[in-house]
């Protein structure tokens, strides 16, 4: 396998486990609860997560199967399973998140070079190989980890006055 995508599965591998030993382990404040207005609070981004995961796993697969499928932009509002997987609860989504990934990640590793060079068509940026769809992914899930990384510290702070 061409370094570069044993690379990205490697990163897939060990993101999230990194992430949630660090963030949310031991973490016994209430994930639902919005600390920015307008702004989804931890548990909203870690479902977001969860779902993108099965998003993407189709997406993969239609790249493989179709020649040059064309996606729509992924919106949770827009997505019918969305409200389903916000009212799961926190335990809920970090089993089924770690379930996911190890599907993800089976998948990825079984994928030969040629797999990687597919392509998909996305609505802002044109067509794209899948090695670069699952950069994306990585770096899309790099931004949510962050905003729960920032809810998690923001909703350990003490009140103000305090």
């Amino acid at each position: 396998m061409d370094p570069r995508y044993a690379s990205q599965i490697q990163r897939c591998e060990t993101q999230l486990n990194g992430f949630f030993r660090e963030v949310l382990s031991g973490v016994s404040t209430d994930l639902t609860r919005r600390m920015l207005p307008n702004k989804w609070s931890a548990h909203e981004n870690l479902a977001h997560l969860a779902r993108y995961h099965e998003v993407f796993l189709q997406r993969i697969n239609r790249i493989l199967n179709e020649d040059k499928p064309v996606f729509g932009r992924y919106r949770a509002e827009d997505d019918p399973e969305w409200e389903f997987w916000r009212q799961r609860s926190h335990r809920d989504l970090l089993d089924r998140l770690a379930t996911m990934r190890e599907q993800l990640v089976l998948r990825l590793k079984s994928l030969s070079d040629q797999d990687f060079q597919r392509g998909g068509v996305h609505p802002k940026f044109g067509e794209i190989q899948l090695s670069q769809w699952f950069e994306f992914f990585l770096v899309h899930e790099g931004h949510h980890l962050y905003l729960i990384f920032q809810q998690v510290r923001m909703l350990q702070q003490p009140a103000s006055g305090d």
